[in-house]
């Protein structure tokens, strides 16, 4: 059931790509093309393909692999376990891994994710978000890179939704139901 709801912007579209640029000349440093990049879906599909072409312009064309994993749902709350729905299809024996998430709150999916990888047979996985925030990981997890400091607010745009909506939005905003 769908619901109305109001999206106060948060984050431009000019804003967005500055700092795509910004971080992938901080990645550029480490990530080479002998890298494989994995992006979590569906949430982390917009900034991976804006991360990866800024990669390109940096001579860097690493291989590109995706995972479906699932803490949200439908819901406005994680519930707090990972479903896989698509596992890695790659074999990461000897490869040094990136993975890309769209946000950081509580650092479990990533955390799945980056375990997943290592069991893979990856030798190193670094991780990369959009939106981190701040304060929420109980272990203290805090991904390699991150793109933007965000709010405690439930983001929606670039790539984020809520039951499947709002992803296409150029901007990211808070969703206020």
């Amino acid at each position: 059931m769908a619901i109305e709801a109001e999206i106060a912007p948060l984050i431009s579209a000019s804003a967005i790509a500055a700092r795509v640029e910004r971080v992938a000349e901080e990645v550029a440093q480490t990530v080479t093309s002998d890298w494989i990049v994995i992006a979590l879906m569906d949430g982390a599909l917009v900034f991976a393909a804006d991360l990866l072409r800024a990669l390109h312009d940096k001579g860097v064309n690493p291989v590109f692999e995706n995972m479906t994993l699932s803490s949200y749902g439908d819901d406005i709350q994680s519930a707090g376990e990972v479903r896989v729905e698509k596992g890695l299809t790659r074999d990461l024996t000897g490869r040094s891994v990136l993975i890309l998430d769209d946000v950081f709150e509580t650092g479990l999916t990533l955390s799945v994710a980056v375990n997943m990888a290592r069991a893979g047979g990856a030798v190193a996985v670094k991780t990369c978000v959009f939106a981190y925030k701040d304060g929420y990981a109980a272990d203290g997890a805090k991904p390699d890179y991150k793109g933007w400091d965000a709010p405690d607010s439930f983001l929606v745009g670039y790539g984020m939704d809520f039951q499947g909506r709002y992803r296409g939005l150029d901007y990211i905003g808070d969703l206020i139901p």
